[in-house]
This record gives structure tokens, C-alpha cells and sequence, in this order.
């Protein structure tokens, strides 16, 4: 993920949590040729996947571990809002839930939530 803050409802980045991420870094890396690099989390490293071309992080593979444990094993879109406590309780009030969060991600805050169909995505702010 960029160190910019992205525009306000874009997409800004991606997603897949699950308890086998090196089994599936290299299945992305083999099915759509992204290579990786990892990313410390202090006891293990989730990936930044990276696009063939260009050089570019993507998107991110992490283990469904420590403070990942509670997000779902789907690709999550983060979608960039202006104040994540302000969207999490709009979320509340209009029949969604909030799975995680809000809480720091780096310098950013982030929510996980579901809407009231039962899609998941995060949100983003500084």
C-alpha cells in the first residue's frame, strides 16, 4: 500500500487472509505471476504481492494470525474514507456490522465491516 492517502471512496488496496499464506502466495505467484516480498510482523511475515510488470505492490497475502485472526478468508477491498470511526458508526446505524476495528494499521486506522447482504470490506482513513 501506498504511503498516500488514497481519494476518498477508491478502492486503495487488497487483501487475502487465511491460515495458509505461504500455500497460497505461491499459488497466486504461479497462477497470475506475481512475485513477493515479505512484510515483518514481528513472530512471522505476510507478502506484498507484486504485479509481473512494473514493479508495483498490488496486494497483500497475510496469515489469519495474532491481530489478522478475526478477518475472513476472502479477498477484502479497503475502501478509503474520511474518518473510519465516523463510517464504522454510520455502518452500525444503517443495519451493517462492524467485524474489527476500528483500530491502527501503521499510520492508518482501519475497520473490517459487513453490509447488510453480507459483503465484507475495510475501510481507510489517517
Amino acid at each position: 500500500m501506498s504511503d498516500q492517502m488514497p481519494v476518498v471512496g477508491r478502492v486503495a488496496w487488497r487483501d487475502l487472509t487465511v491460515p495458509n499464506a505461504e500455500e497460497i502466495r505461491d499459488f497466486y505467484s504461479a497462477v497470475v505471476g506475481w512475485s513477493w516480498s515479505p512484510v515483518d510482523m514481528d513472530a512471522y511475515d505476510d507478502y506484498n504481492m507484486t504485479a509481473p510488470s512494473g514493479g508495483e505492490a498490488v496486494a497483500g497475502i497475510c496469515h489469519a494470525r495474532g491481530v489478522n485472526a478475526k478477518l475472513p478468508p476472502q479477498w477484502l477491498m479497503y475502501v478509503a474514507v474520511e474518518d473510519v470511526d465516523e463510517s464504522a458508526r454510520r455502518c452500525r446505524d444503517l443495519g451493517g456490522e462492524v467485524v474489527d476495528g476500528p483500530r491502527p494499521m501503521g499510520r492508518w486506522r482501519f475497520a473490517v465491516i459487513r453490509d447488510p447482504a453480507g459483503a465484507y470490506a475495510a475501510l481507510l482513513s489517517e
